[in-house]
């Protein structure tokens, strides 16, 4: 696993809130450091995630308490990630580490999702409550049963499998081995969107043989042309919900590498969910931005 290294460039301005986040990365990569020593035993691995889930506790208290003193109008929203992690992901990361008996990939796990859930919280979330990043007075929460049911649609006619959503808040966990991809289309409102997908195997296997009507085995007969025939279809289909009109260009470019998938994912996704089926996982996300006539 990489370095947890904190970068100034996503300080918000508030040295109460910058000086915490500071903390919470110096921590994060004090128990990388350390998972690295063959010497270290098990009661310390507790002991330092227990602490750096305490002050991360402390830091979301303060930050809220904040937010209320400017009467920050995404209050409400803002609390409600803070509460989600706490109440969700972390009881999950928790429950890994101990049915692994904290073994070394699961703290590996704990973190990389830990940073990434805070990098990205940070970059958008926090960066709203001074008046920057795209997530300000943002709520897709009304939006994502729609999402949903087009999702699974779409599932259903080129998978012949049903999609069950799983995760509202993805935050970039690993999925099976797969296959990745993004695409942006230009929409009749104005605004560009851009979709982050990644499917499992046995997902992108069903749907060549599908499209093809040929039976195709095994990743390594997968070419990127046949993985692309099968992600335009399906980004097509999820499309008609966004009002897509014109489709940037599209080829292997497009296809993500898994450590491309999560460096595009960090750039911040205010939609991101994961789907379940008896085939295996789907990541969708999407964002979108407002672009100027003939850019």
């Amino acid at each position: 696993m990489e370095s947890i290294v904190w970068d100034e460039s996503w300080n918000i301005g508030v040295e109460m809130v910058d000086k915490a986040h500071a903390k919470l990365f110096k921590i994060m990569q004090k128990l990388l450091e350390l998972s690295k020593d063959s010497s270290v035993n098990q009661h310390t691995y507790k002991e330092g995630i227990k602490y750096l889930e305490t002050y991360s506790m402390t830091h979301f208290s303060e930050e809220e308490a904040y937010m209320r003193s400017i009467r920050y109008k995404g209050y409400a929203e803002h609390k409600r990630l803070h509460d989600n992690f706490r109440d969700k992901t972390l009881i999950s990361l928790r429950k890994d580490l101990e049915l692994s008996n904290y073994s070394i990939m699961a703290i590996h796990r704990f973190l990389g999702i830990m940073s990434n859930w805070l990098k990205e919280h940070i970059l958008q979330a926090d960066q709203a409550i001074v008046g920057r990043g795209a997530r300000k007075g943002f709520d897709l929460s009304s939006q994502i049963p729609v999402i949903s049911r087009v999702v699974d649609r779409t599932m259903q006619e080129m998978f012949m499998v049903e999609a069950k959503l799983v995760n509202e808040e993805y935050k970039g966990q690993n999925i099976g081995k797969g296959f990745y991809c993004q695409r942006c289309y230009d929409t009749d409102k104005g605004t560009r969107v851009q979709f982050l997908v990644g499917m499992e195997n046995p997902l992108m296997l069903r749907g060549i043989n599908l499209l093809s009507g040929e039976k195709v085995e095994g990743e390594a007969k997968v070419g990127p042309e046949d993985a692309l025939q099968v992600f335009d279809l399906l980004f097509q289909k999820v499309g008609r919900l966004f009002r897509v009109e014109t489709a940037c260009e599209f080829d292997k470019e497009n296809l993500l590498t898994r450590d491309g998938f999560r460096a595009n994912f960090m750039k911040g996704y205010p939609c991101s969910l994961l789907f379940n089926s008896k085939l295996g996982y789907l990541v969708f996300c999407y964002r979108g931005w407002r672009v100027k006539k003939g850019s």
